[in-house]
């Protein structure tokens, strides 16, 4: 063959070529193996892992700066609790039509990580539509998550716009400060682009298979109606287009994973598990103090004392003072509102015009522990830096003005328990520092001297019906 008829074959064959930089080495002739995307792409997986590894990792030794204090225990009625509340979303369907959307957003994701788990397995052994082999169960989940990409696309235009143009007044409030609106517009920005390019993706890939004539795997009812875009172009045009959605949706979820634990938007992770440790109590129930719990018994029973096993156990705080005062479970809570404000529109205090909001009260918690948090990991829990999340992050103006109603608790969509936290610092108030309302320390004094809330004596309770008349049978 001589130099001339070479390039007319290598002219003729470069499509070929170039697909196979990118492509299984069974669609192509001759059969290359190209290991260009496989590094690529194993050389982000990894720096992504890492990253994220990383980032967990220090908000693991946060929790172990924390207080323990909640077990987790039936765990049918967890389970149960979890399938309802947070698969089922129906605490969000309290507001129909908006809620209507979140849930799809939150089924939309659900159906598309199976995608997701695809594309990894594809980008790492050099592979197109590895799940195909699951034949029918492989259509139906590619025709639901191209159906949720669109119905999600739908959904996030929508909250962009109101965030941006409406100003949906429990999206506001003292504790909402300019980077949060910023954060949620950058995240719901990123879900558009990633719906986006999931459809353009699959429209791509659906022209791409029609020119180079390859079998189709899976259905697209969405995306074969948008195949029109990549009419007159070539078929190496097509798998370039292909080629760059696939990457930019792939790259944005190893982006956003590492983006979602410094974002409001973290409880993508954290709402399922905080669900599924919700408190099982009734909500109007307060929880006893167990070091009070026991010393209490030891009055009521002296010979317990004695049979109690000595121990040199730290005295523990009263109530909570700062960030490492909480129970695990708080801060899980903390890790995990979504800034809805939902709480903080049905706060009959905050209603009224004080200052109590509990959504502020979670993300004070979390901002406390941000800050004061590696400093702690750096010098030792006893570290102080002057302040505490009591005063400096949460007045008591915002404390005693809870009612403890728990409607706050009610509404949360992800069943974030409020009224607890609150309720440990008030503690720390009353019992550490004997600081709380005048009305309240009458009550308190009252309730020492008397034996009831009340000013009167026992001996004096009845003398407001001496006088009266009554029949006694």
């Amino acid at each position: 063959m001589n130099l001339l008829r070479l390039q007319q074959v290598l002219r003729q064959n470069r499509g070929t070529y170039s697909r196979c930089l990118f492509l299984p080495t069974n669609h192509c002739k001759p059969k290359t193996k190209n290991m260009t995307k496989q590094i690529v792409f194993a050389i982000a997986l990894l720096v992504t892992i890492g990253v994220f590894a990383y980032t967990i990792s220090r908000i693991v030794r946060f929790f172990m700066l924390t207080r323990k204090g909640f077990a987790v225990s039936k765990l049918g009625k967890r389970l149960w609790v979890t399938l309802e509340v947070a698969f089922g979303q129906t605490k969000i369907f309290r507001r129909p039509v908006i809620g209507l959307m979140h849930a799809l957003v939150f089924w939309g994701f659900c159906v598309i990580l199976f995608g997701s788990i695809e594309m990894v397995i594809d980008g790492l052994f050099g592979v197109e539509k590895s799940l195909s082999v699951l034949g029918a169960f492989y259509n139906f989940m590619m025709a639901t998550g191209d159906i949720f990409a669109l119905l999600v696309a739908i959904s996030i235009v929508v909250f962009l716009i109101r965030r941006v143009f409406l100003h949906i007044k429990r999206f506001e409030g003292i504790e909402m400060k300019k980077i949060s609106h910023i954060d949620a517009n950058v995240a719901l920005s990123i879900i558009l682009v990633l719906m986006l390019s999931l459809m353009g993706m699959n429209a791509a890939y659906l022209k791409w298979v029609e020119l180079a004539g390859h079998e189709v795997h899976g259905v697209y009812p969405v995306s074969q109606h948008l195949t029109w875009l990549f009419n007159g172009m070539s078929v190496d045009t097509v798998f370039t287009h292909y080629q760059i959605y696939w990457w930019t949706h792939i790259l944005l979820i190893f982006l956003f994973a590492n983006l979602l634990p410094y974002s409001k938007h973290f409880h993508v992770f954290m709402s399922v598990p905080n669900v599924f440790l919700s408190r099982l109590e009734p909500l109007g129930k307060l929880p006893n103090m167990d070091n009070v719990t026991r010393e209490v018994k030891l009055m009521m029973d002296p010979n317990a004392a004695f049979a109690a096993p000595a121990t040199d156990a730290p005295i523990e705080r009263f109530g909570v003072k700062d960030a490492e005062d909480v129970v695990w479970k708080s801060y899980f809570d903390a890790l995990s509102c979504t800034e809805c404000g939902r709480c903080t529109s049905v706060c009959p205090a905050n209603i009224t015009g004080k200052k109590l909001s509990p959504r502020k009260v979670m993300m004070d918690l979390r901002a406390r522990m941000k800050e004061k948090g590696p400093m702690m990991l750096k010098n030792g829990r006893d570290y102080t830096d002057g302040k505490s999340l009591v005063r400096d992050y949460i007045s008591e103006e915002e404390l005693w003005a809870c009612t403890t109603c728990n409607a706050c608790a009610q509404e949360c969509p992800i069943n974030i328990d409020h009224p607890k936290l609150i309720v440990d610092m008030r503690r720390y108030l009353v019992m550490e520092e004997g600081s709380a309302p005048g009305e309240l320390k009458a009550m308190f004094n009252n309730i020492e001297n008397n034996g009831a809330p009340w000013q009167y004596s026992p001996e004096d309770r009845l003398v407001w019906a001496k006088d009266l008349e009554i029949n006694v049978q």
